[in-house]
């Protein structure tokens, strides 16, 4: 299938499914531009049952918010396939996308909301709990799990920081330090920590307990069994941002990895490529991506028409 056939022209192809790319291609749809939104169907949030913090959808499932998404932007005309950008490349007249399915596509304008993936502290039992009783962000699920007794693991010096914004939910939190020796700990950390009321924990987490499909504790490495119904565990973030390096985009170095550098509508350094989500930058929440998805979608429509302007001879 030739990419110059009418039916694989695109005004915009959006490279991602999620909150941020089905916004931006809402916004793209009611504009009466022709969108093409291309979705591997790998959403970050898939372990969540419920999705909390964005207003009038607390509590909704993430799969429930999606499917009403694809719902939305269909009505407008925008196109979804389920399928996954293998190579992209760029020249004068834009973009050219070539699909996992052999399909190749051509747009003035390209978004990528290809999202990040989380990768899981090695520790026997944790991964099968992620998004149930392990989970990352207070924020996301403190209120479901307040008041019960809590761990933290920590991963790296940062998970002081969130031991001590778990204690907002709850009073009773273990910080268990797992890959963070003691000294590494500042006399600030130590007095924050006690502060709060935080109990450290020394020593390497063994495993998880697990009692009628719900955890009961935190074995240490030394056969300790700590009581814990909640533990917080932060994922290790990986940028899918391949495309972007394909195509030439700047990327800036991040304790959570290697962002684009973005102007504030979303668009890198490459004309016409733009980063929504977080694919743009790792604290990203729902509500924060379909916002993020909006105002690239809103920029793009401008820059187009304003090209299309530019074009006609008068």
């Amino acid at each position: 299938m030739s990419e110059n056939t009418e039916s694989n022209r695109y005004d915009v192809v959006v490279v991602g499914g999620g909150a941020a790319g089905l916004s931006a291609a809402l916004v793209l749809g009611r504009a009466r531009r022709r969108t093409l939104v291309v979705d591997a169907g790998e959403p970050r949030n898939a372990p969540s049952a419920h999705m909390q913090g964005y207003l009038s959808r607390d509590g909704m499932s993430p799969a429930e918010f999606l499917a009403v998404g694809r719902e939305e932007i269909a009505r407008y005309g925008v196109e979804l396939v389920r399928d996954r950008v293998e190579d992209a490349g760029r020249d004068a007249g834009g973009f050219t996308a070539r699909l996992a399915g052999g399909r190749p596509v051509r747009a003035r304008q390209l978004v990528i909301a290809t999202g990040l993936k989380d990768e899981l502290p090695e520790v026997p039992g944790l991964a099968e709990r992620f998004g149930r009783d392990v989970i990352h962000c207070p924020y996301c699920h403190g209120w479901e799990a307040r008041d019960l007794p809590t761990g933290v693991l920590a991963t790296s010096p940062l998970s002081v920081h969130q031991a001590l914004m778990v204690t907002q939910w709850s009073k009773d939190v273990r910080l268990f330090l797992h890959e963070v020796g003691e000294s590494e700990l500042t006399d600030d950390d130590l007095r924050r920590l006690a502060a709060a009321g935080v109990a450290v924990v020394p020593g390497k987490v063994a495993e998880l307990v697990v009692t009628d499909d719900r955890l009961t504790g935190v074995r240490l490495a030394d056969g300790t069994v700590h009581d814990r119904e909640v533990l917080y565990a932060a994922p290790r973030a990986v940028p899918n941002n391949d495309l972007l390096l394909r195509l030439g985009a700047e990327l800036r170095e991040t304790p959570f990895g290697a962002y684009p550098v973005i102007d504030e509508r979303g668009l890198t350094t490459v004309p016409g490529l733009w980063a929504a989500g977080n694919a743009s930058g790792f604290a990203e929440q729902v509500i924060n991506a379909a916002s993020r998805g909006y105002r690239a979608g809103a920029a793009i429509n401008g820059e187009l028409l304003m090209a299309d302007l530019d074009s006609v001879r008068v």
